[in-house]
């Protein structure tokens, strides 16, 4: 009977943690050394075009800040937008250009969600894009500030590019 009992115990509690670790779904996050690559390249790509400095900003999926960097010279109003444009990236995903059609449309006329451009924390410019697995999985975004949009929004690409063989 103490047998029984004993095996009983022994199965039931394998049983309960073996189910317990079938619960967790394993997801693809972004680190410290891959945001420090892509702020890199970043970095490189804008000294080589000649761009005004910049602020770098990237957070995970989650809009919680994983690297912040600001470089010499870069506009100190800057700092907040291009955190901004890392979180509206990570919270809608899409890039913060998009955002803006959302808003204006593509002419600067009333977009197809005028009321996107009164939520505080979304930034309806470009600068910040989602950054994604090869599989599509969001695992963080990148805010660019300081240069023009359009050269904040190709520095995030080049910065994104640079890391995609990492991403999977």
């Amino acid at each position: 009977m103490k047998f029984f009992k004993f095996t009983f115990i022994i199965f039931f509690t394998l049983f309960y943690m073996n189910n317990n670790v079938f619960a967790l779904e394993l997801k693809p996050v972004i680190n410290l050394d891959v945001a420090k690559k892509m702020a890199d390249a970043c970095e490189s790509y804008r000294a080589k075009e000649n761009w005004n400095p910049i602020n770098i900003a990237i957070v995970d999926s989650g809009a919680d800040l994983v690297l912040f960097r600001r470089q010499d010279g870069a506009f100190l109003g800057s700092i907040d937008i291009a955190i901004r444009k890392a979180t509206s990236s990570a919270m809608i995903p899409r890039s913060t250009r998009k955002v803006g059609e959302l808003a204006y449309g593509e002419n600067g006329e009333l977009g197809p969600r005028p009321g996107v451009a009164t939520v505080d924390f979304l930034v309806p410019f470009a600068g910040g894009l989602p950054i994604r697995t090869d599989t599509g999985h969001l695992i963080g975004a990148i805010g660019i500030s300081g240069a023009s949009s359009d050269q904040d929004e190709e520095c995030a690409q080049v910065a994104i590019d640079s890391v995609k063989h990492l991403l999977k």
